[in-house]
């Protein structure tokens, strides 16, 4: 069975690894972790390092952020539209269906 970590868990772990104040075999052994996947953590940790300093990880949040306001507002769009169509169909006691 597949364990999940949470992005926290991994953080933390992560943090350990890169104080460098224990061996990778004891931290493996206090987080129940297996060492490899703890080497792969911290890769992956080093490699994205530097996107966390970059514009493009501000501007990437800046795109989602609009990306879900204009989600909200089609699916505000939608509702209306739904709620106009039931009604026109009661009113006009024709199934459009």
């Amino acid at each position: 069975m597949k364990k999940n970590y949470t992005a926290n868990f991994k953080a933390q772990v992560v943090l350990d690894l890169l104080k460098e104040e224990k061996t990778i075999t004891e931290i493996a052994s206090e987080y129940g972790v297996h060492p490899t996947q703890l080497r792969r953590w911290k890769e992956e940790v080093i490699k994205n390092l530097p996107s966390l300093f970059s514009d493009e990880n501000k501007a990437s949040k800046i795109a989602r952020t609009a990306q879900e306001k204009k989600m909200g507002e089609l699916y505000s769009e939608i509702g209306r539209l739904t709620t106009q169509l039931n009604w026109l169909k009661k009113k006009s006691g024709i199934d459009l269906s």
